[in-house]
């Protein structure tokens, strides 16, 4: 049986007197409904991005951090957010990381500058931080270990990447129908919703008596990360060989060797180096790391797809991703039921493969005047499909072997992972979809671009599957 974060254990005296727990569903339901959120704001202002620009007069550049500023400040302070919840309590965490979460939505829907609505975003993604790691945390401390707790992780999975697939329909939906503003005023009365029901049914856990951070740690990988993203964002418009990118890549991997040397050395450590020592956690990782290079930039191409080459509406094309949106999660689902008969390993894999294949099948059906269906609809299904076969079993290794104590850390470890992962594979990807342009804005030449991107993330994906059959420690079937 594949571990995964047990019982946590509460500071409360002992003396005192018992509460009674809500129902899991209802404890499911706040979870799912955070993680849905926080997952959602990645994509979800991709459509909205020309009327942002028209209506606030904002720059090319601008426009590129509306996304970034969120990716960033979300990756960044992940591993703090994950620590922060075993220290002061998951429950906290969750509400405060929402409560900032819906606050600073509501300044980018009423911003009237530029830097209003960048600093707004930045806000968002620091809430996402704190917020995400609960999520997983909360939920795996509600069900217990087991069969359970497995389906729980495949709805909390399937939750995760219907956010993401969903960006482009709600964003689209909401540009058209109302405004811009929309894609960001829409989170403020679901994020209280959920600030209610978290108060009401969820309890509170931590894992210890010490409310002690690592501060120089957290300093370090947070600024870290953040530059190292930087540096990546920075190579879709300067390239790879430009100092603007290099001096900020070699400036976050030496914070991050920084970091390395003091989580070594200090008592009380924001990521205990240990945590590595368990193979599944590392390889799982990595795994992620990986695959979320080769499967974050699919929904922006598609819809770039969709609306400069096929002249689809904002709305059309969040509706032509429907069916991929809906496969993704039918994939997160049927995972938990193949795990007690593959293995959670084999199941990792099968997944990736079928997300390679149809990563490698889109890449050949992309012409100018291409039909809905054998363009966008199918390849689109198989693609999510096998993403969302790959999210549960990667989820559930990801966390196998972690003490109590580290549980809201591996969350936070396993979001960063991802999203780093999806960073850089952007960057990356559209780097490959420029070169093959080169320069060119003709329909031929931005069909030709977005076909090598989604060739490459094919390739990178069988990447990830030798990762997962090299790295990963053998199970028996009986133990997905």
């Amino acid at each position: 049986m594949v571990k995964t974060p047990g019982t946590t254990y509460a500071t409360e005296a002992d003396t005192a007197p018992p509460k009674k727990s809500a129902p899991v569903w209802a404890v499911l339901l706040a979870a799912c409904a955070g993680q849905f959120l926080v997952v959602l704001d990645v994509s979800v202002v991709n459509t909205a991005l020309p009327s942002m620009r028209a209506d606030l007069g904002m720059s090319a550049i601008g426009l590129q951090w509306v996304v970034n500023a969120y990716s960033i400040a979300f990756a960044g302070f992940m591993l703090l957010g994950g620590r922060a919840g075993d220290l002061f309590g998951r429950k906290r965490m969750f509400l405060v990381g929402l409560g900032l979460f819906t606050a600073a939505s509501l300044g980018g829907g009423l911003a009237q500058e530029e830097w209003q609505l960048l600093a707004a975003r930045a806000v968002q993604g620091l809430g996402a931080a704190i917020l995400a790691p609960s999520t997983l945390t909360i939920l795996t401390s509600a069900v217990p270990e087991g069969p359970a707790r497995i389906r729980a992780i495949g709805i909390w999975s399937a939750v995760g990447a219907g956010g993401g697939a969903a960006g482009g329909l709600v964003g689209g939906v909401l540009t058209d129908l109302l405004s811009w503003r929309w894609v960001l005023l829409i989170n403020v009365p679901i994020g209280a919703l959920v600030i209610v029901a978290g108060i009401a049914w969820l309890t509170e856990s931590r894992a210890g008596q010490a409310r002690r951070l690592d501060v120089p740690g957290a300093v370090l990988v947070t600024a870290g990360l953040a530059t190292l993203a930087y540096g990546i964002v920075q190579t879709e418009e300067k390239g790879w060989t430009a100092a603007a990118t290099l001096v900020p890549l070699a400036a976050g991997l030496a914070l991050l060797a920084a970091f390395l040397v003091v989580e070594s050395r200090t008592q009380v450590p924001l990521m205990p180096l240990k945590l590595f020592r368990v193979r599944s956690v590392s390889a799982a990782n990595a795994a992620m790391f990986v695959c979320g290079g080769g499967m974050f930039a699919m929904w922006m191409f598609m819809t770039l797809y969709a609306q400069n080459v096929l002249d689809y509406s904002p709305l059309k094309a969040g509706l032509a991703l429907i069916p991929s949106s809906l496969t993704i999660v039918i994939g997160s689902m049927l995972a938990p039921r193949l795990m007690p008969v593959l293995g959670a390993k084999n199941v990792s894999v099968l997944g990736i493969v079928v997300a390679a294949a149809g990563f490698g099948w889109q890449s050949t059906m992309m012409t100018v005047d291409g039909a809905y269906v054998t363009s966008i609809m199918l390849p689109g299904i198989v693609m999510m499909f096998g993403a969302g076969l790959a999210a549960t079993p990667l989820a559930s290794l990801a966390t196998s072997g972690a003490q109590p104590g580290d549980a809201g850390l591996v969350s936070g470890l396993i979001n960063t992972s991802r999203t780093m992962g999806g960073a850089l594979g952007l960057a990356v990807l559209s780097t490959v979809a420029a070169a093959q342009m080169d320069g060119s804005t003709s329909r031929q030449a931005l069909t030709d671009g977005y076909a090598m991107a989604f060739r490459t993330s094919g390739f990178i994906l069988l990447a990830g599957v030798v990762v997962v059959l090299l790295w990963m420690p053998r199970q028996r079937a009986s133990e997905g």
